[in-house]
């Protein structure tokens, strides 16, 4: 069995394979390094053989979960790393080594998967774009506070906005004005995040007429899908691009 670990700045996000071109035969989201390993261990008949992982934590933090999943599995792990080229993708950072992981282990799974230009727009803790032409050469791309950061600034910085996760859903059952603060909030954070697609959207297709393929990607891909009705919807980009990092065969 496969353990594949997409390590982000709030949650973790795994999977179990039972090979490596199995689909996923369990999954699902940790709040720590503690919670992942409880989640695991509670799997019946669980028999990691490897493990790969993408992070975007602090190298100190990333070391402590290897270590913490080698004591707890025994496992060997293989962790992506920062690239130049792979796959037929180029780097389009100044300094490749400062491009999220996440953000490029994206790009590797939408190229392969779109065999053309593409725009990959991914909904998670932040908000995120990228270009990638036809040719495999990353133009660049933008990043921008999130649904959570949204919200979370709001709430902070707001005395009068309180509210729970509960609430939220609820508000966005509809994206008519908002009669409560909550609704207010959270629809007016989902409209910003809809206008984020459609500028990416109008700025690649004056690179590439409609000659390209749009992947929607993250926890909050949903709230926005409405605004881009041709994307690809994959919540799972991250692991197809991790695969391609970190071949285990």
């Amino acid at each position: 069995m496969i353990l594949e670990l997409d390590c982000g700045n709030s949650f973790i996000k795994w999977r179990v394979l039972e090979s490596s071109e199995a689909n996923a035969c369990a999954e699902g989201i940790a709040g720590s390094d503690v919670s992942l390993i409880d989640s695991l261990v509670a799997l019946p008949d669980l028999l990691l053989t490897r493990c790969r992982l993408v992070s975007v934590r602090a190298l100190e933090e990333t070391d402590q979960l290897v270590a913490a999943l080698v004591d707890a599995f025994g496992v060997s792990v293989s962790c992506a790393a920062p690239a130049r080229e792979m796959a037929g993708v180029r780097n389009g950072y100044e300094d490749f080594e400062r491009l999220g992981l996440d953000r490029w282990l994206a790009m590797l799974g939408a190229f392969k998967l779109a065999s053309g230009a593409c725009l990959v727009l991914d909904f998670g803790t932040a908000a995120t774009a990228d270009f990638i032409g036809p040719d495999g050469e990353h133009l660049g791309g933008f990043i921008c506070p999130g649904m959570p950061l949204m919200r979370n600034q709001l709430r902070t910085h707001t005395r009068k906005i309180r509210y729970g996760d509960a609430a939220a859903e609820r508000a966005l059952e509809r994206l008519s004005p908002g009669r409560t603060t909550v609704e207010a909030v959270e629809r007016g954070c989902t409209l910003m995040l809809r206008g984020f697609v459609l500028t990416q959207l109008e700025l690649a297709r004056s690179y590439w007429g409609d000659d390209f393929t749009v992947f929607l990607t993250g926890g909050d891909a949903e709230l926005v899908s409405d605004a881009a009705p041709r994307a690809r919807l994959i919540p799972d980009l991250v692991f197809v691009g991790l695969a391609m990092a970190c071949p285990l065969s």
